[in-house]
């Protein structure tokens, strides 16, 4: 491995090559639908149909036939996304905006590995195994009760404090892996331990979070990288005035500093910060600049779930990132299901002129699944520059969101099944359920995936003329009983939502996103768009607060706002 960063190439505009004419003219001239494709091609859902891991990946119900598939590998091929692939995974720079690494891919390389991953003269294997070491050491002390808090109780509730990437992604695993917490060792206490989350600086997060806790038995992780994030510092300091004011208020006597030391840990490498907040510099957990927030779930940020689950199951969530990554560096572009849908969302989005792409995942365990990969993905390819600074002439990006089945079904799919919108949908679903149950005769599980089945078929081949005319109905109401079909999805299906299936979904839609912004030719992993708002909100403080001539300097939408705020402010 280098331990240099090599050059990156310039990108190139996809627009000009080969591969994307030819695809313009392949979609001009392509005709017939899912419905004709499926009946000429028998082998249609086989040869469509891939395996990555544990993923059992169907995209046969997508716009696309083989001579598309083979055009799209052709442009990858021609925007060099082999090339950057490596290059990302050997450590070359190519978040040129900030001059970094990107090796989120680095957090789930396997100790003892050989060559080590040596980056701008650092052992990145080494630096990436020590902390997890002491994450493990620290999650086996709460949950066997070497760690106890101030008064001596073991610990029962973790309260993660981040935002961003440090809570969307702790959260997202949390809910999908309910089932593996536990009340760890050493207990004879039933209840499992348990992780609540705090992110929105609104007050009321805050406080809902906390208002039932025990604060004997809690412990609070503090997540920000540099310990100045407004609004994690912020909740911070909230739930530190909680802790010490709710202790005095069972009667506990404490020393205060102790008490600090013993309910709140940080992940972070700002050690300094970490210290002057009462926080001992020996409890925080860090991470580097070459990982993304929203890349950050298996790196220290999830210390909060090595708590709550265990380490053993923090290890298989890793392993399943493993997985997806050596299929994703290792699979021929043909089979290389990261690329394929990758590849497959360039065309929809830019060849077929979709602007939203629905997850909806058939797991109520993974209700946050589609929040998670609307920062994941709109966070890194919402962009309109290129990695050189050049502006983009083509779409970019695209809208993710998605709510659980079957909830959907009744929420927005009227508008997948029958609008006027092409949007593609990602249906995922497990064989096994984590909780099994019956309605007398009626496995309801079955019953849950005949709904997962049914909603791609009729997407994809949707509802004649012919075929509602010969169910009785006639008149005006025929057309609104009609549904065109050609509405394209995937289907993703694995045997068990486990942790390390989990972490194969997390991986495999992490690379989908690096595939698109290489054939756009964008930064995936810079984020400046967010920070103009974050400015103005600092700036806007004294305005708020009530500085007439800070008010006045601001434009007369905004003034006016601050002044109806004022006015209507109710205060003690």
């Amino acid at each position: 491995m280098t331990d240099t960063a090599s050059a990156v190439p310039a990108p190139i505009d996809p627009t000009e090559t080969a591969a994307w004419r030819a695809l313009d003219q392949h979609q001009d001239a392509l005709t017939g639908s899912l419905r004709e494709w499926f009946e000429a091609d028998p082998q249609r859902a086989a040869t469509l149909t891939h395996e990555a891991g544990d993923l059992h990946v169907d995209l046969s119900k997508n716009l696309i036939t083989a001579e598309t598939v083979d055009l799209l590998l052709d442009l990858a091929r021609e925007v060099g996304l082999e090339e950057r692939r490596d290059a990302m995974l050997a450590g070359a720079h190519i978040n040129t905006s900030e001059d970094r690494a990107v090796l989120h891919t680095a957090l789930r390389r396997p100790a003892g590995i050989e060559p080590a991953l040596v980056v701008d003269g650092q052992d990145v294997d080494a630096d990436v195994h020590e902390v997890l070491g002491r994450v493990r050491a620290f999650a086996q002390s709460v949950r066997s009760g070497a760690w106890t808090g101030v008064t001596g109780k073991r610990i029962e509730t973790v309260v993660n404090i981040g935002i961003g990437g440090s809570d969307l992604g702790p959260v997202m695993v949390y809910e999908a892996l309910k089932p593996y917490a536990d009340a760890g060792s050493g207990s004879d206490a039933a209840a499992p331990l348990e992780a609540r989350f705090i992110s929105n600086i609104d007050p009321t997060d805050a406080y809902e979070t906390t208002k039932d806790l025990d604060p004997e038995t809690t412990l609070v992780i503090v997540a920000s990288k540099t310990f100045t994030t407004l609004e994690t510092i912020t909740n911070a300091r909230l739930v530190r005035t909680w802790l010490l004011d709710a202790l005095r208020a069972q009667g506990v006597e404490f020393d205060e500093a102790e008490a600090v030391a013993k309910h709140f840990v940080a992940v972070s490498t700002a050690l300094d910060k970490v210290a002057d907040f009462g926080i001992d510099p020996k409890n925080a957990f860090g991470f580097w600049n070459w990982v993304g927030g929203r890349y950050s779930v298996d790196s220290a940020i999830g210390t909060v779930l090595a708590v709550v689950l265990g380490p053993d199951v923090f290890e298989e969530l890793l392993a399943g990132f493993r997985t997806m990554d050596e299929h994703f560096a290792t699979a021929p572009l043909a089979e290389n299901v990261p690329v394929l849908m990758g590849m497959l969302n360039i065309w929809n989005v830019n060849f077929l002129e979709a602007e939203t792409h629905a997850v909806l995942p058939y797991s109520q365990y993974l209700h946050r699944f589609p929040a998670y990969l609307q920062q994941l993905t709109m966070e890194s390819n919402g962009k309109s520059v290129r990695w050189d600074g050049s502006l983009v002439s083509y779409d970019t990006g695209e809208v993710f969101w998605g709510e659980p089945g079957t909830n959907g079904q009744h929420a927005f799919y009227q508008l997948l099944h029958q609008g006027t919108r092409i949007i593609p949908a990602d249906f995922i679903a497990f064989a096994t359920p984590a909780r099994p149950l019956r309605d007398g005769e009626q496995d309801v599980h079955e019953l849950f995936l005949a709904n997962f089945f049914a909603q791609s078929k009729a997407l994809a081949f949707g509802k004649t003329r012919e075929e509602v005319e010969a169910e009785g109905t006639t008149g005006a109401l025929v057309p609104a009983r009609m549904f065109s079909g050609d509405r394209p999805s995937t289907s993703i299906m694995a045997p068990a939502l486990t942790p390390s299936v989990l972490g194969q979904l997390i991986a495999l839609y992490e690379h989908i996103t690096f595939v698109q912004g290489t054939v756009w030719g964008i930064n995936s992993f810079d984020q400046w768009g967010v920070e103009l708002g974050k400015q103005l909100a600092s700036a806007l403080a004294p305005a708020v607060a009530g500085d007439e001539a800070a008010i006045a300097a601001q434009d007369a939408s905004t003034a006016e706002l601050i002044r109806y705020y004022r006015a209507h402010r109710a205060r003690d």
